[in-house]
């Protein structure tokens, strides 16, 4: 058998591409993709310890995120926000409790079930978080100038296709990566 057919070839050098060469290049570039993220997700948490502290000096950065989800999807029940965020709902009922005490949220008695509670951003706390958003917006603007509008499409693209292969669980349910 011709090594050409079994191996393939490189159309523009005509090379013989050794077998695993491929897999130890697409090897390479995962361990660079996992590196990547490491060092994203290290920035997104001090970022978000940043935005915390710009938003109320006393927030902590697990309670910015969780206005910042009934920001967006409120008003919401805590065990909405238990759920999305796969915590307890003593964890949640505390981060209310103190989201409240610094009058960003405001809790009230679930028509449906009086048990539970509705909680909903305040005005001042949806104020400070459009502020926020406006100048992390213009910052982003300004970063990136330099990039083309079909880079930024593709980069945002792949990004939502890569967010959408973390959320793919076995048959158990659980996370696969």
């Amino acid at each position: 058998m011709d090594s050409r057919v079994e191996h393939g070839v490189d159309e523009e050098s005509g090379a013989v591409e050794e077998p695993g060469a491929a897999g130890a290049f697409r090897d390479d570039l995962l361990t660079d993709l996992e590196q990547q993220v490491v060092v994203l997700v290290r920035r997104a948490r001090r970022l978000i310890a940043i935005r915390a502290v710009r938003i109320h000096p006393d927030l902590a950065p697990t309670s910015y995120v969780a206005l910042t989800y009934v920001n967006c999807n409120g008003p919401v029940r805590a065990s909405a926000i238990a759920e999305h965020f796969s915590i307890d709902k003593g964890a949640v009922s505390r981060q209310v409790q103190l989201l409240s005490d610094l009058g960003l949220v405001v809790r009230e008695a679930d028509p449906d079930d009086r048990r539970a509670s509705i909680i909903s951003v305040t005005q001042e706390a949806r104020d400070r978080l459009e502020e926020a958003r406006r100048g992390r917006r213009e910052r982003l603007r300004e970063g990136m100038e330099g990039w083309q509008d079909a880079d930024l499409e593709t980069f945002v693209g792949l990004l939502g296709k890569y967010n959408a292969l973390l959320d793919w669980v076995d048959e158990s349910g659980s996370p696969v990566f």
